[in-house]
């Protein structure tokens, strides 16, 4: 029997969920958790062979707990609405063993388990498109900058921290703009973040 834990902060969706992992007959929901942090204490808890989370959580998000259960025998199955690069870099970092959207037809979801089970890796199609399409656009030293804007540095303490003229920074700064295509810093930031290109 395999037994799982699910993680689902939108209590509709973990009931269905539930119901519909309990028809299999080799599979046992053992565990429904609503948030990252109750997830990671019912994996330690129960000790389940899978857990399926969603990413977007209160308290601690689906990729949190998965980088806290890292080294746990359970497997991690990400089961999400976003097909975003940097969700899918930092999932894979984690070590999640699958990355699913909750667009798939649920009989794919008791497949992928099996085959999970079976000691393969399973990421929807798209995210692996999206992850080799998108590559940061930034240099070594224009990346450096854009960590230092999303610590909320001022132009000056950019320039002081980096040993260069608060000119070159403006100039950095206007070109990650460009290069990311957006309007300001804040939007930069979201971005660089979005696409998972922060260390």
């Amino acid at each position: 029997m395999i037994r799982i834990v699910l993680a689902e902060d939108q209590r509709m969706m973990l009931g269905a969920l539930g119901s519909l992992l309990d028809l299999e007959e080799d599979m046992e929901v053992v565990g429904k958790a609503s948030n990252g942090e109750e997830a990671i204490e019912l994996v330690e808890k129960l000790q389940p062979d899978i857990c399926i989370m969603d990413i977007e959580m209160p308290l601690k998000s689906g990729l949190d707990a998965a980088e806290i259960l890292k080294e746990k025998p359970c497997k991690i199955i990400i089961l999400t609405t976003f097909a975003r690069s940097g969700y899918f870099e930092r999932a894979r970092k984690a070590g999640v063993s699958g990355y699913l959207l909750k667009d798939s037809p649920s009989e794919d979801l008791a497949t992928s388990i099996r085959t999970i089970m079976d000691g393969r890796r399973i990421y929807a199609p798209e995210l692996v498109d999206l992850a080799y399409g998108d590559e940061n656009p930034l240099t070594e030293r224009e990346s450096q900058v854009m960590e230092l804007i999303a610590e909320g540095r001022s132009t000056k303490e950019i320039a002081k921290e980096l040993f260069i003229t608060t000119g070159t920074v403006r100039n950095y700064i206007s070109t990650i703009l460009d290069k990311l295509e957006v309007g300001n810093r804040i939007e930069a930031i979201s971005r660089f973040k979005e696409k998972g290109w922060f260390k």
